[in-house]
């Protein structure tokens, strides 16, 4: 979930500080879903591909593996350099990444096929301004395509965490749900639709889907939701280190409710995924 959280430079440092954790703990998941999110688009072979907010690689490494001519971009350089090592490992080479704000894209009109976010665009401050630019550099016909987070209470990775903190430190700050964070800003999808179809594109779908997230331990999880965003990670840093001990054995309570006694417990995220093409 990279993207600008507050001015640029801090929004950099913010995700530049977790971005190794986000390739090693969060990407991995991520990139089965952009496989999801990439099958529902005309990628293939020479498909001009923009990955905005691409982290470390969830639709970039997806897409490249079709073949498409794939272009990412961050604003978090150290979060690239994950995406590259991935990339390099795959010898992907029609892949390239490029530090740039997500709401002023440095590419003319109608540079792309494909442009598309997987929990990118949806963390911009200036939201619908990251999703026009989307729609700008797509060419006539272009498909543009976001996915983002459903509502908060059906996030359940992030429920639990928060629950296993509020046990253990009830008087920790905790992001506020009304309104609720960055990340969730698209999860009303009539609003979503609006947004999408005020920045002139056509076809508009949102689809709602659920995405099962397997957790076979209490660190996982914990490890998880620390690193795939700023807010987590803030939360995390918050505590002493014996009240994350406390958190994590009350969250492997939680966990063990969940699984009913076998080894993986399953959570569910409840995802929006947009489609639309410029006219």
């Amino acid at each position: 979930m990279t993207g600008s959280t507050s001015t640029g430079s801090q929004a950099r440092e913010a995700w530049d500080s977790i971005a190794s954790q986000f390739d090693e703990f969060v990407t991995p998941g991520n990139i089965a879903h952009g496989q999801e999110v990439i099958g529902r688009a005309d990628v293939g072979p020479g498909t001009r591909f923009l990955d905005v907010a691409a982290g470390s690689g969830a639709l970039s490494l997806p897409a490249a593996r079709l073949g498409a001519e794939v272009t990412a971009t961050d604003i978090s350089p150290a979060m690239l350099e994950c995406l590259e090592l991935r990339a390099r490992a795959e010898s992907l080479t029609n892949l390239r990444a490029l530090v740039m704000d997500g709401c002023a894209l440095d590419f003319p009109a109608g540079s792309f096929d494909v442009v598309a976010s997987q929990h990118g665009v949806s963390v911009f401050a200036e939201v619908s301004r990251g999703i026009a630019e989307m729609c700008r550099v797509a060419r006539p016909g272009g498909q543009v395509i976001v996915a983002a987070f459903g509502p908060l209470p059906k996030a359940e990775p992030l429920g639990f965490f928060f629950g296993a903190v509020r046990s253990v430190a009830p008087d920790l700050p905790l992001p506020s749900t009304d309104p609720p964070p960055l990340p969730f800003q698209l999860a009303d999808r009539d609003r979503f639709r609006t947004m999408l179809g005020g920045v002139g594109l056509r076809d508009v779908s949102v689809q709602a889907v659920s995405r099962p997230m397997p957790v076979e331990s209490a660190a996982q999880l914990w490890n998880t939701v620390r690193s795939s965003n700023p807010i987590g990670a803030a939360v995390a840093a918050g505590l002493t280190a014996e009240q994350r001990d406390d958190a994590l054995e009350v969250l492997a309570g939680m966990l063990r409710e969940r699984s009913a006694g076998l080894p993986t417990a399953v959570l569910h995220t409840e995802i929006n995924i947009e489609k639309g093409s410029r006219p």
